[in-house]
């Protein structure tokens, strides 16, 4: 039995969940095999955030990330692809964080680069039967392992990409010399 990220990691602000996530394990699981990947890019997203799903208040697409914490947050963007969030905050309290960018790690029947939040759902087979998936429960297809610690040097921060609003917040963190990052400032 694996032991998974507990519970308090997620209950946390935000930028301090997204900057923790990184060089944490990732695990699908699928009916043949299983992929576990290292988080190596981020980006944060807040209720006060103009650029967030939460941003103006609960709506149906996104009342996952109102909590509690620990949750995936999955959404459908462009007509095309899904994205992987991680719920964060305290209950109530809306928050996720985007996973951007995986390193495979450990494979057994995939060998992928896991670049660009769209890309990685598409490859790691990832919709909306995932939304509101505990991750703290190694039962389920997809959940979250401790990884390694990353030291402050290896990560870089930048502004966040591919949105019109809140440009300027430096919510996106990353491994700087990881070569699954989906682009380098």
């Amino acid at each position: 039995m694996a032991h998974t990220l507990p519970l308090d990691f997620f209950e946390q602000p935000t930028l301090v969940v997204a900057r923790a996530l990184l060089g944490q394990t990732l695990v699908r699981q699928f009916e043949n095999a299983s992929v576990e990947a290292e988080i190596v890019e981020v980006e944060a997203y807040t209720a006060d955030d103009p650029a967030c799903h939460a941003f103006g208040g609960r709506r149906p697409r996104c009342e996952v990330m109102f909590g509690p914490p620990g949750f995936a947050y999955v959404y459908f963007i462009y007509g095309m692809y899904y994205c992987l969030n991680v719920v964060t905050e305290v209950d109530g309290t809306a928050g996720a964080v985007l996973i951007r960018a995986l390193a495979p790690r450990q494979e057994k029947g995939h060998e992928k680069l896991y670049s660009g939040p769209g890309k990685l759902c598409k490859q790691l087979q990832i919709d909306l039967k995932f939304n509101g998936l505990p991750l703290f429960d190694d039962k389920q297809q997809l959940y979250l392992l401790p990884g390694r610690t990353i030291s402050d040097e290896e990560v870089a921060v930048s502004p966040r990409i591919g949105i019109s609003k809140a440009v300027d917040r430096p919510w996106r963190f990353y491994l700087k010399d990881d070569k699954s990052v989906s682009r380098r400032k």
